[in-house]
């Protein structure tokens, strides 16, 4: 199902602008909004201040961690259908385990290479 409207919650600025030039780079029409803060990207979502089609999570960031992001908004039914793709620099089986019990929708652990990136978001969006 190609996504139209992404969130992305990374606390890394580097990691979100290499993400969004690759989307660019994949569609110009794709609208992404981005959070630092899983928090206040939960606070939005509830709010329905951001309605994505999905979510792009990185799992390691203070305050709230991806992994607390997910079992809070698995809790919620306005948004618990919105699939969650956790987007990590680890590759661990347990974490990707884990994160699919708690009810992630796929797991990408972030490419050394910009194109590789470019790759993985293609077939997501087009």
């Amino acid at each position: 199902m190609p996504y139209h409207h992404l969130l992305l919650i990374d606390d890394d600025d580097d990691d979100q602008e290499i993400f969004l030039t690759a989307l660019e780079k994949v569609s110009k029409s794709v609208k992404c909004t981005t959070f630092n803060n899983a928090k206040e990207a939960l606070e939005a979502l509830i709010n329905k201040e951001v309605e994505p089609d999905v979510i792009f999570l990185d799992l390691n960031m203070p305050l709230m961690n991806g992994q607390q992001f997910l079992m809070e908004i698995k809790k919620i039914d306005s948004l618990k259908k919105i699939p969650v793709i956790i987007f990590s620099t680890s590759s661990h089986s347990g974490t990707i385990e884990l994160t699919k019990e708690l009810g992630a929708h796929d797991f990408i652990t972030k490419p050394d290479k910009f194109d590789d990136l470019i790759n993985i978001l293609k077939p997501l969006i087009n």
